[in-house]
């Protein structure tokens, strides 16, 4: 099939194997559970680690500069491999691909419970990184070739559910963990859900026939690709760190846009690339692509900014502050699985541009806090910006995979996850710039304005994706989320 041909076979009864039942449930749902297990395994281990940085630094003797990698190189390195392994489901077979994952992740989280000093916890996080980096990238794919364009926001709405339960209990968790056995722990718990999810997987998931069948791998392009964006998120990760003026991150975003520029220049031109450019020629995929970015740039900004300003600025001792912010994966778990079914139904495009509004709106009624705001207006604040990302995230997902054809799902998925990073880090990046530049002044006033502006900020990317989201979708486009 051409790389920009449209596909309908999804939603037209071509996957009979979904027709089956294991014990009373369609087969498809069994394929959403293992699916869910891979959204909670992610999103349960970048929130079960942050909360036990310290205690690992103590134990290991080590800096908390060093200790910083633990979470940095995780970033970089899935960052890196998620179009390429999206790419390798599309060559190989999604169903393969997401196995060995688990398999990774498994392993990976072994060596990491098993370090004896740092470098081989860094170490061990990089190949953790990569099975995670896997699971994200396919996952999307999975969920699209199996389930119809009638109730793909419904699937993606309750995926995105176990992701933001995962997020607001890993912290728990993992203080729990590691007060009664040990941080070694929070690694180890990972084992027996990666062994379930290998036999689910196993079981559930038909054999699917690689869409791209007969196409090459771009590894020119995978490599110039993980160069460049790996130098571009260090840069961005490490800016307010190191200086955004410093030579170090000066060079390393030179590099990067280098790095960037070779490869698109390089994709265009040759015969089987690993980011089908001609999927940006598409409308509705650009917008959806650019409207996740902002998204995750606007919640990170929150997550980034908030306990600054409650810890720092209120007093507010940390458990208290990890309660209030838990309002906004409390309010997303509620909204998600109702947007995703209400999308199915009345279209994805007006969903996800009221969730950016409400960002907006909660990031602006953010920035109007002060020392002596109720603490009540930090929570509905939180939960507003909540609301909105749950009522956005599983529309626009549904709207941007189901705008790829079946031979560019995993590019998709990759594309997908790869704007989930980045707005991540662009997200801390800005909002630590910002913030930073006020603090510098030091007046009493300094760290609310600093927080202030940094969310007045981020209430402008939610402007720009909600604008991108009401982009209307050419009639081609419309014609392969059918």
């Amino acid at each position: 099939m051409p790389a920009g041909a449209d596909t309908h076979s999804e939603g037209n009864g071509q996957n009979a194997p979904e027709q089956r039942r294991i014990l009373g449930l369609a087969v498809k749902w069994w394929i959403l559970i293992s699916v869910s297990t891979a959204s909670f395994i992610g999103g349960l281990d970048g929130s079960i680690v942050s909360v036990t940085l310290p205690v690992m630094r103590h134990d290991l003797g080590t800096s908390v500069a060093v200790i910083e990698w633990v979470t940095t190189i995780y970033l970089l390195i899935m960052s890196g491999v998620l179009l390429p392994f999206g790419r390798l489901g599309d060559l190989k077979g999604q169903k393969r691909i997401y196995t060995l994952g688990f398999v990774i992740f498994g392993i990976s989280s072994v060596l990491c419970g098993m370090a004896w000093s740092a470098p081989t916890l860094i170490a061990a996080r990089g190949m953790q990184a990569v099975g995670g980096g896997i699971l994200f990238a396919s996952s999307p794919a999975l969920v699209t070739r199996h389930f119809s364009a009638a109730q793909r926001g419904q699937a993606m709405g309750m995926q995105a559910t176990m992701t933001y339960f995962s997020l607001m209990v890993g912290p728990i968790l993992g203080g729990w963990l590691t007060d009664h056995f040990g941080w070694r722990y929070i690694f180890y718990i990972n084992i027996p859900v990666c062994l379930i999810a290998i036999v689910l997987t196993s079981i559930v998931i038909p054999h699917d026939k690689p869409e791209a069948e007969g196409e090459g791998f771009d590894f020119a392009g995978a490599a110039l690709f993980i160069l460049g964006l790996v130098a571009l998120i260090l840069a961005l990760n490490q800016g307010h760190a190191w200086g955004w003026t410093s030579l170090p991150i000066v060079a390393l975003l030179a590099v990067a846009v280098g790095l960037l520029v070779v490869f698109v220049w390089y994709e265009g031109r040759t015969e089987h690339p690993m980011l089908d450019l001609t999927l940006f020629h598409r409308r509705r995929f650009s917008a959806t692509s650019f409207s996740a970015l902002m998204n995750y740039f606007c919640v990170n900004t929150v997550l980034f900014l908030m306990p600054f300003y409650l810890i720092q600025g209120r007093g507010m001792k940390t458990g208290m502050a990890g309660l209030a912010y838990a309002a906004q994966p409390a309010v997303m778990m509620v909204f998600a699985p109702i947007a995703g079914t209400l999308s199915d139904r009345l279209g994805a495009r007006g969903l996800a541009s009221v969730g950016m509004a409400l960002q907006g709106c909660g990031l602006l009624l953010g920035s109007r806090l002060n020392a002596t705001s109720p603490i009540s207006h930090v929570v509905l604040a939180i939960g507003i910006v909540g609301m909105g990302t749950g009522l956005f995230v599983a529309p626009n997902n549904s709207a941007m995979m189901g705008s790829a054809p079946a031979n560019r799902r995993g590019i998709a998925g990759g594309v997908l996850a790869t704007a989930r990073n980045c707005g991540m880090v662009l997200g801390v990046g800005f909002a630590g710039a910002i913030f930073t530049t006020f603090l510098a002044r030091g007046t009493p006033a300094a760290l609310f304005d600093g927080v202030s502006a940094g969310l007045a900020f981020g209430a402008c990317g939610a402007l720009a994706g909600c604008l991108a989201s009401l982009v209307k979708p050419r009639p081609q486009d419309q014609a392969a989320c059918r």
